[in-house]
């Protein structure tokens, strides 16, 4: 007999994976409900935002899946060019206490570009450093931040494919031991488009599509992208992504 008033698993119909059942449960919940019933995982975080996809569903994640009380989001303008106020009026929309936008062009100018080009700094030997230089320095303004208002943690929307979320937790761990590090899409077990669903149900407007999937990366060195179809390496990647060569 199954006490919780609901039916109990045929016997013969295989369990459902975790991220299978937790994704399921994942409904944003409206503004008048309690948090997960989850131990919190922190109470004051400092998110790394960028108003992409993953940084936005970080929001209402943090504060509905992990319990957190309140998210600071801190946007960095490293000479990409963007209009940042919509960025940060966007984090304020999707749940964020406060948003802070900084302007971190001049150290990473002097401090990480210039001596990254006399260096000739190459990732594995061909690969120019860009987006991934300011990793630590934005990783150093967010530690920053999070002693100024108080937060017991550090937050980031890297997944756990690259490498940038080795840049954010050793560089936050180094200077900062005593703050937790959270990277809430490193374990949700979204898909894209089940992350996407996700924002959309908290009411957050996703800034990609079904044709342009992409997810850019651009301060005054270079531009990355990813996702899409340059997740497969068998792919050739398309025309339409290059917005820097002629």
């Amino acid at each position: 007999m199954v006490g919780t008033g609901q039916s109990a698993q045929p016997a013969n119909q295989p369990a459902k994976p975790p991220s299978q059942r937790l994704w399921q449960q994942q409904l944003c919940p409206q503004p008048n409900q309690e948090p997960s019933a989850l131990a919190s995982r922190a109470r004051k975080a400092v998110l790394a935002y960028s108003g992409g996809v993953d940084t936005s569903v970080c929001i209402p994640y943090l504060k509905q899946e992990w319990g957190v009380e309140e998210v600071i989001t801190f946007a960095a303008d490293l000479g990409q060019g963007d209009e940042l106020e919509p960025i940060r009026l966007k984090a304020l929309a999707s749940g964020a206490s406060q948003s802070i936008v900084g302007d971190l062009i001049e150290p990473f100018i002097t401090e990480f570009a210039f001596p990254a080009i006399r260096a000739n700094a190459l990732y594995e030997g061909r690969y120019p450093l860009s987006t991934a230089l300011a990793r630590p320095l934005i990783a150093r303004r967010l530690v920053e931040i999070a002693r100024e208002v108080g937060a017991d943690a550090v937050a980031h929307g890297c997944t756990g494919k690259g490498n940038d979320q080795v840049r954010f937790d050793v560089a936050i761990g180094s200077l900062a031991p005593e703050l937790k590090v959270l990277a809430p899409a490193r374990e949700w077990g979204m898909s894209r488009e089940q992350t996407i669903a996700y924002g959309e149900r908290c009411g957050i407007a996703a800034p990609v599509s079904k044709k342009s999937p992409y997810s850019i990366d651009l301060n005054l060195l270079g531009r990355s992208i990813e996702a899409g179809s340059l997740e497969d390496p068998d792919v050739e990647p398309p025309e339409e992504i290059y917005a820097m060569t002629c």
